[in-house]
């Protein structure tokens, strides 16, 4: 799908990547980048994890894992800033990042001036030997906007987006592996079938009403649009479609504009490109963004105190564990009731 109308463009991809095979997944971001180019897109934005496939890494063990990981400056990142380079545009893909020590599940953005900035993950629960990040990566462009890059989980956490918003972000690269997981909530995502994917040429249409379903796109409309909402910013939003592992993602790629509106999404299940034009003109007065200058943020030390119950990023997302019912953070940073 294409958004003719002028500004800053941007496509978002999914694709379904091939397990640990960097090369055949480094051509199809070629090819689908070629073809947001094509487009007129100035950025494309592809999935989490995208150069290596995700959910099969869950299963892989340290030593596997470390073998296929690269450094930042790295064979595929190197190759992501060659096609930019080639295709005079900026690109964003995930891959498995070791800086000689810890493992990071990792984004790298390649801008056509040359520039990379690479997030990792601030929310890693994929596998005990990958490590969460510990900062916000926020950068200025060459198109003037000011972007972050917030990975999947991170998204979840709404402190994420309003921090990069405060750190003068308008745009957030949101790259996803999701959809068509097993939820502990009892109203959550639920696995989607394999059978529905591996039989999409003679019953699409039964694959297409999961992915939009409460354990694809429904899920995402309860929650993704007001990310760009509250924060006045532009989400483009990437993801993975079809097997991933023993899950099948769900696709939906979209951008939703500051007013969490969606300018453009994908209406198919499978392979897409979706490119729109960011109407920047609606970033000052979006109500989100209006609602910035009514902070308070004497109010909100709340925010930063901890209750006592955190748990690292892979225990919080895994466990069955229900949060007590008498949740909250007293005065004093102690859980418990406040008198």
């Amino acid at each position: 799908m294409i958004d003719e109308r002028p500004g800053l463009r941007v496509s978002v991809v999914q694709f379904e990547a091939v397990a640990s095979d960097k090369e055949a997944n480094l051509a199809t971001v070629r090819r689908l980048a070629t073809r947001a180019a094509g487009e007129g897109a100035d950025l494309v934005v592809f999935p989490e994890m995208c150069l290596l496939a995700y959910w099969h890494l869950t299963k892989k063990t340290t030593e596997q894992l470390r073998n296929l990981a690269e450094p930042a400056d790295g064979h595929l990142v190197q190759s992501l800033r060659q096609i930019a380079a080639d295709l005079g545009l900026g690109i964003g893909a995930g891959f498995l990042e070791s800086d000689g020590e810890a493992l990071y599940n990792s984004y790298a953005v390649c801008l056509p001036d040359g520039t990379v900035h690479i997030h990792r993950k601030l929310h890693a629960f994929e596998h005990p030997a990958v490590s969460s990040g510990d900062h916000f990566t926020v950068f200025d462009t060459p198109w003037g906007v000011r972007m972050a890059i917030l990975i999947c989980w991170d998204n979840n956490l709404v402190e994420n987006v309003r921090a990069v918003t405060l750190l003068g972000a308008t745009v957030l690269i949101a790259p996803h592996q999701t959809g068509g997981t097993s939820s502990r909530s009892p109203h959550g995502m639920k696995v989607i079938p394999a059978s529905l994917w591996h039989g999409r040429k003679t019953d699409p249409g039964a694959l297409l009403e999961a992915v939009n379903g409460p354990s694809g796109r429904g899920w995402l409309m309860r929650w993704l649009p007001s990310r760009a909402h509250d924060n006045g910013i532009f989400v483009l939003f990437s993801n993975g479609i079809g097997v991933d592992d023993d899950e099948i993602r769900t696709g939906n790629a979209m951008i939703i504009d500051p007013y969490g509106r969606i300018v453009a999404e994908t209406p198919v299940a499978d392979e897409a490109v979706v490119t729109a034009a960011l109407d920047l003109d609606l970033l000052p007065l979006s109500t989100g963004r209006r609602w910035l200058l009514g902070r308070r943020p004497e109010l909100y030390g709340v925010l930063t105190r901890s209750s006592g119950l955190e748990r690292d990023a892979r225990t919080a997302r895994h466990s069955d564990e229900p949060v007590p019912g008498d949740f909250r953070i007293a005065a004093d940073g102690a859980s418990g009731s406040e008198s």
